[in-house]
C-alpha cells in the first residue's frame, strides 16, 4: 500500500476520533451486541434450524410476504427466494453454459491470461473457480427474466429510499450488472474465498459519502445507524480496480443452477446486518496501527480477519440446500465467503445476479457496459480478459427483450 493511501488513512482515523473514549465505549457496546447475535445464530444451528430467512417466489408474486419475514431479512441482511426460475429452466441453462465454455475452448484461453484478475489475491484462500464470461445466452436470458426483475423489486423495497429531494434510487427498475458464473468441481479443496465484503474497503472510512452513511457509527451512536437507509449510497466513490464494483448494488446475489448446500463448496454468510458496525469501530481501536484499517487495502475485498474480527467469525454459517432456480441475496455490508472445500458429489454452479437499481451512478456504468456487450468484451469492472470477442453462440442485441434493452441502457 503506497504512502499516499496510508496518509489518507491516518487523516481519516484522526478525524473519526480513533482511540477516543467515545469510540472505545461504542466498540464495547457493539462487541457485546455481536456476541449476543452470534449466540442466537449458533443456538439455531444447534437446533438444526437455519438462521437465514426464506421466501417462496409465489409469495413475492402475490405480495403475501409477511412483515415479520421482511423484518427478519432486514435483521439478517440476507434472504433466500425459492423458485424464481423453474428447475428445468435452470438445469437447461447449466447444460448450455457448459457447452458454451467447452466449445469455445475457454480453459485453454484462460491458461494464457492467468494473473490478470488480482481482486482476491490478498484473501486467505485461493482464487475460486469463477469463469470470466458475461455474455452467454443463459446469463443474458436470466438477467432479463421478468421473474428476476420481480425478485429484485421485492428486495429493493426493503430499503428506505426517501431523501429530501426525492429518491436515492428507483427500487422498481434496474440496470443490469453483468457478472460472471461459478462452476465448482466436486472434491475441490483450493478454490474457496475467505470471509469478506465487496463494494469498498478502505473507502468505508475515508470516502465522504461512506462517512455520511456511517455517521452515527463514527459519532459513537451506532444504535441510531440504519443499514437500510439509502441516502448517500449511490454517491460513494470506490477505488478503481479490476473487479471492484462501479455500480451501487442494493444486494449481491446469485441463482443456483445445480443443487448445493453445506459442504458443497458454496456460500457462507455472517447474517448480521449491523456486522459492518463492528468492523468499522474495530479499526479505530488503540491496538490498530495509525495507518492501518485491520488490513483493508485499496482495490481489494474488505477481509474479515481472525486476528481482528474474531467475534464475527462465530456467526459464519453455510446456506441451506439450494435447488436449481433458487436465488440468494445479501446486503452490500454483509460478510460472505465460499467454503474452502467442496465435499459434495455434484458441481456447485451459479450465475451471479445482484440488484443494481436505476440511479445516475448505475446509468453511467450501464452505458459503458453496453458497449462491451456489443463487442463481446469483458464487463468494464473486470479484468480485460475479453474471452468472448470471438466466442460462438454469444448473446447479441437480438437476444434482448424490451426489458433487457432497457436494463442494458440500449433503448
Amino acid at each position: 500500500m503506497d504512502q499516499q493511501i496510508k496518509d489518507k488513512i491516518i487523516v481519516a482515523k484522526r478525524a473519526l476520533g480513533a482511540g477516543s473514549a467515545k469510540i472505545k465505549d461504542a466498540f464495547r457496546r457493539i462487541e457485546d451486541r455481536i456476541k449476543r447475535e452470534t449466540d442466537k445464530i449458533q443456538s439455531e444451528v444447534s437446533a438444526r434450524r437455519s438462521p437465514l430467512p426464506e421466501v417462496d417466489f409465489s409469495a413475492v408474486q402475490n405480495s403475501t410476504v409477511s412483515e415479520k419475514t421482511k423484518n427478519d431479512i432486514r435483521h439478517r441482511g440476507f434472504a433466500i427466494i425459492r423458485g424464481v426460475f423453474p428447475r428445468a429452466q435452470a438445469e437447461a441453462w447449466n447444460d448450455e453454459l457448459g457447452r458454451y465454455i467447452d466449445e469455445n475452448h475457454y480453459y485453454e484461453k484462460a491458461e494464457k491470461k492467468r494473473g490478470l484478475d488480482q481482486y482476491f489475491s490478498q484473501l486467505d484462500a485461493a482464487r475460486p473457480q469463477i469463469f470470466g464470461i458475461y455474455w452467454s445466452k443463459p446469463q443474458v436470458h436470466a438477467r432479463q427474466a421478468p421473474s428476476i426483475a420481480a425478485a429484485k423489486r421485492f428486495m429493493n423495497r426493503l430499503w428506505d429510499v426517501a431523501i429530501p429531494d426525492g429518491q436515492e434510487f428507483d427500487p422498481d427498475n434496474d440496470y443490469t450488472y453483468a457478472d460472471r458464473t461459478r462452476r465448482r468441481r466436486p472434491g475441490d479443496k483450493t478454490l474457496g474465498l475467505s470471509p469478506h465484503m465487496d463494494s469498498g474497503s478502505f473507502e468505508r472510512w475515508t470516502d465522504p459519502a461512506f462517512q455520511k452513511i456511517y455517521a452515527p457509527v463514527f459519532a459513537g451512536e451506532w444504535e441510531k445507524y440504519d443499514p437500510w437507509k439509502a441516502a448517500y449510497r449511490t454517491k460513494t466513490q470506490e477505488y478503481p480496480s479490476p473487479a471492484v464494483c462501479s455500480m451501487f448494488r442494493t444486494f449481491q446475489g446469485w441463482t443456483a443452477l445445480t443443487p448445493q448446500g453445506p459442504h458443497d463448496g458454496t456460500l457462507q454468510v455472517v447474517p448480521i446486518s449491523i456486522g459492518i458496525v463492528y468492523m468499522l469501530l474495530r479499526a479505530l481501536q488503540d491496538d490498530v496501527a495509525e495507518d492501518d484499517l485491520c488490513g483493508a487495502e485499496p482495490g481489494r475485498a474488505l477481509g474479515m480477519k481472525p486476528e481482528w474480527h474474531r467475534t464475527l467469525f462465530d456467526g459464519l454459517v453455510s446456506i441451506p440446500l439450494m435447488q436449481p432456480g433458487d436465488t440468494v441475496w445479501w446486503h452490500p455490508d454483509t460478510v460472505h465467503a465460499v467454503e474452502n472445500e467442496h465435499a459434495g458429489r455434484l458441481y456447485s454452479n451459479v450465475i451471479y445476479i445482484g440488484a443494481s437499481p436505476r440511479c445516475e451512478k448505475n446509468r453511467l456504468y450501464a452505458v459503458k457496459q453496453a458497449k462491451a456487450f456489443l463487442e463481446g468484451r469483458s464487463a468494464p469492472d473486470f479484468a480485460a480478459e475479453d474471452y468472448e470477442v470471438d466466442f460462438r453462440n454469444r448473446a447479441t442485441i437480438d437476444d434482448l427483450t424490451e426489458l433487457g434493452r432497457a436494463q442494458m441502457a440500449l433503448n
